[in-house]
């Protein structure tokens, strides 16, 4: 029995351990990204899909079908 709770202490201290070691690389700035910001720049030429019905017309005419569906419904 003594075996078990000197197993659990030892393995309370390394994950401890491991969980400082971690804390510390990121305060340090082990895993800041200097890659991205780098090959961004060749990326921003890709087209963006815009969704917003202000300006796709046929998302203006599936609303307005869909009005005129449901107000046909309720008479």
């Amino acid at each position: 029995m003594n075996v078990i709770y000197l197993t659990l202490i030892i393995s309370t201290l390394v994950a401890i351990a491991f969980f400082v070691i971690f804390i510390l690389s990121l305060k340090r700035g082990q895993y800041d990204d200097t890659y991205t910001p780098s090959v961004r720049m060749l990326f921003d030429d890709e087209l963006v899909k815009d969704t917003s019905p202000e300006k796709n017309p046929s998302s203006k005419n599936k609303n307005k079908s869909t009005i005129s569906k449901t107000n046909k419904s309720e008479t």
